[in-house]
C-alpha cells in the first residue's frame, strides 16, 4: 500500500494522472502534469514503491547530487502530489509516473486506493499517440468518459480505437470497476515529429482540461513554446522536400475530413477560453 503522508482534509478532489511510456508520445501528456505541478505548486505525499513494479535494468535508477552535496540514487517511481489552485473551488490530486513493467492490477489497485483514502471524485487520465496528423493544424484529442452524463456534458468526440492498450486505459478499467467517474483526453502527435518535447500537443490537452475544470490553467510560456515548436518544424519540412510534399498532404486530407461547422465549435471553444483566461487575469 502507498503510505501518504502530512495529507489534509481535501476538498472534493478531482485526481489528474499520466504516465511516461507507450501512452505518452513526445512526451506531451506527462508535461501536462508536470506543468500543472509547477503552476500549482504540488506537493509530492507519497509513491509507488518501486521495487514492486519496475524492471531497474529497463528503467534505471538515476545517481546525482542533491542540494547538500551528498550522492543520491533516484529510483524510478510513480508519484501523487495534492494542489489548491486558486482557479478552483476545490483541489486536485496529480499523479505523475512511468508504465509499470510488471503488476499492472495491482498498481492501479493501490493507486486508486490511495485515491479513495484523499476522496478523490472524478479520476482523468492524458494520454498522447502518434498519429497521420500536421503539425500546421490544431492537434486532435479525443476524449473517452466513464459515464454518458459526462460524454455529453463535455462533448466528447468518442475514441473508436481497438487493439494493444497501455497503463492509462487499464487505469480507466479499473475506475469503471469499482464504480469512479473517469475521463481519458488523447492528444495526436504528428508522427513525424516524434522527439519531445510536443508543447502544442501538451498546450491541447490542457485546454481540455480547461473546459472539463470551466476553469482557466495559467499557461505560462507555454503558447509561445508551441509557436516556436511549429516555426522549427516548418523550417525542417522545408529542407526536404518530401517532407514538405507530405505535410501538404496531411493538410489536404485533414482540411478536407474536418465539416466547417466542427472547425466552428473548436474556434468558440478556444474564444471562450480565451475569454475566461482574461477574466481570471483581471
Amino acid at each position: 500500500m502507498i503510505e501518504l503522508e502530512d495529507v489534509p482534509d481535501l476538498v472534493d478532489p478531482i485526481v489528474i494522472a499520466a504516465f511516461e511510456g507507450w501512452n505518452d508520445a513526445a512526451d506531451a501528456a506527462s508535461a501536462v502534469v508536470d506543468h500543472l505541478m509547477l503552476v500549482w505548486g504540488a506537493r509530492t505525499i507519497g509513491a509507488v514503491d518501486p521495487e514492486d513494479f519496475y524492471d531497474f535494468q529497463v528503467n534505471r535508477p538515476v545517481v546525482g547530487t542533491d542540494a547538500l552535496g551528498h550522492r543520491r540514487i533516484t529510483w524510478p517511481t510513480t508519484s501523487i502530489a495534492i494542489a489548491s489552485p486558486p482557479e478552483l473551488d476545490r483541489d486536485v490530486v496529480l499523479i505523475r509516473g512511468i508504465e509499470p513493467n510488471m503488476r499492472w492490477r495491482q498498481f492501479c489497485a493501490e493507486l486508486l486506493a490511495a485515491c479513495e483514502e484523499l476522496g478523490g471524485t472524478l479520476v482523468v487520465t492524458i494520454g498522447a499517440l502518434l498519429a497521420d496528423t500536421p503539425h500546421t493544424r490544431p492537434i486532435p484529442v479525443t476524449g473517452t468518459a466513464t459515464e454518458p452524463e459526462l460524454v455529453d456534458r463535455l462533448k466528447l468526440e468518442q475514441s473508436t480505437y481497438e487493439g494493444p492498450t497501455g497503463i492509462v486505459g487499464v487505469f480507466q478499467e479499473s475506475c469503471i470497476q469499482i464504480d469512479v467517474p473517469a475521463v481519458s483526453y488523447w492528444a495526436a502527435v504528428p508522427h513525424y515529429v516524434a522527439q519531445p518535447p510536443c508543447p502544442k500537443a501538451t498546450l491541447a490537452l490542457l485546454g481540455q482540461l480547461e473546459d472539463l475544470l470551466e476553469a482557466s490553467i495559467p499557461l505560462g510560456d507555454l503558447p509561445e513554446d508551441a509557436r516556436a515548436w511549429e516555426r522549427g518544424v516548418d523550417e525542417l519540412a522545408e529542407e526536404d522536400e518530401d517532407v514538405a510534399d507530405y505535410v501538404r498532404a496531411l493538410e489536404e486530407t485533414r482540411d478536407t475530413t474536418d465539416l466547417p461547422e466542427a472547425s466552428g465549435e473548436a474556434i468558440a471553444r478556444e474564444f471562450e477560453r480565451y475569454l475566461k483566461r482574461r477574466q481570471d487575469e483581471d
